[in-house]
């Protein structure tokens, strides 16, 4: 399978990737102690949104390129890459400027015209999964980056709308075994935007390992219940040291023993 070498880091090569921070930037003093908590824990890249595509306009829309200096001196003092969205193609210099990895998100995974200048750009790009589009239509989007030249492309799978009301997407877990066997790209999880809800982030995470995405994206803040945005599906500190625990020993045990070992419990299932 193909993997992505930024800086060094690669992604798709077998390791635990976890992406983790703030939804949205709030502020500098924030950022940094974010940073750290989550690099304690083993996160590896620091995402955060300075530029938020919001649902409502009168939500908390970011602090633009502000947010943006406080992403690159949080993850220089915590030794983090850092990862972040772009909304639009002539933020897409800005952006770059500021974090190593673009993000695009799920409402402008078929702007087209943003892909190919981020294409063009030749600057790491996390494509999300737009959250009404087709496995078919999520892979063509990615080519739009890649017909650019552009190799260094990161799939992420965050669910998808459907008719269910008890969580805020269904994460289609079966589009990571899909796409390996359709696509040389790495592909990673982001089960807080995939279910909206703390409390289905660590059974999702794991649910994701075992069918072989390459990492995870997870929203970390302080105090959830005071986040500027997306707090409920947000994990604070103790919980996401925990989760880490966890998905460190489940990914030890997927890459590092055979069936024959595993447990009869898990055999059986």
């Amino acid at each position: 399978m193909g993997a992505v070498t930024i800086k060094n880091l690669t992604i798709g090569d077998g390791g635990l990737v976890v992406m983790a921070g703030p939804c949205s930037i709030e502020n500098r003093d924030q950022l940094i102690e974010i940073a750290r908590e989550v690099k304690n824990s083993g996160a590896v890249i620091l995402r955060g949104g300075a530029f938020k595509p919001r649902t409502s306009p009168y939500s908390f829309q970011g602090l633009g390129e502000e947010g943006l200096k406080y992403m690159k001196e949080a993850g220089e003092i915590a030794g983090m890459l850092t990862v972040s969205e772009v909304m639009d193609s002539s933020d897409i210099e800005l952006v770059a400027s500021y974090v190593d990895i673009l993000q695009i998100g799920s409402r402008n995974m078929d702007n087209f015209a943003l892909l190919k200048k981020a294409g063009q750009s030749g600057h790491p790009v996390l494509l999300k999964r737009g959250y009404m589009s087709t496995i078919e239509e999520f892979l063509l989007a990615s080519e739009y980056l890649l017909k650019e030249g552009n190799r260094r492309v990161i799939l992420c799978e965050r669910g998808i709308r459907t008719f269910e009301k008890f969580t805020r997407n269904s994460l289609d877990l079966t589009s990571v075994p899909i796409i390996k066997k359709m696509s040389d790209l790495p592909i990673i999880v982001d089960p807080s935007h995939g279910t909206g809800r703390a409390d289905a982030i660590l059974p999702m995470s794991k649910a994701s390992l075992v069918v072989g995405a390459d990492g995870l994206m997870i929203e970390v803040h302080p105090n959830p219940k005071k986040a500027l945005s997306d707090g409920q599906q947000t994990l604070d500190y103790p919980a996401f040291r925990e989760m880490m625990d966890e998905l460190k020993h489940l990914h030890s045990f997927l890459h590092n023993r055979s069936y024959s070992e595993a447990p009869a419990q898990m055999k059986a299932v």
